[in-house]
């Protein structure tokens, strides 16, 4: 079953087309670099819960709005492979995206696919 990282951001409302710049660049990297799918979602339903919830996790402030994201990869030693890959690619070196959004309140993380219907 597939292998997947996920990851939780803040970005603020004003940067979602310089974001969306920057995922398509990300997620092209991470495609030709074998990852099977690369998926960036803005939320749209992510209430504001009272111990948990998606705005709170990620610290979110009243102008940005949560992107929830995942790239899935056959397994994880391909994860790893194609991850060590993309980090040493020269076209995701710069520090462009520190403008786009807070890199302290990213959430990520890797998970074994428990079921998949």
């Amino acid at each position: 079953m597939p292998y997947i990282d996920g990851f939780l951001v803040a970005v603020p409302k004003a940067n979602i087309e310089a974001y969306k710049k920057l995922s398509n660049l990300a997620g092209s990297i991470w495609k030709e670099h074998g990852a099977h799918k690369y998926v960036e979602c803005l939320a749209d339903d992510v209430p504001y819960g009272e111990l948990t919830s998606f705005p709170r996790a990620v610290m979110a402030k009243e102008d940005e709005v949560v992107v929830f994201s995942w790239i899935a990869y056959g397994s994880r030693k391909e994860r790893d492979d194609i991850v060590a890959k993309v980090m040493s690619d020269p076209r995701l070196q710069g520090d462009e995206w520190k403008t786009v959004f807070d890199g302290k309140r990213l959430i990520y993380g890797g998970f074994e696919t428990l079921i998949e219907l």
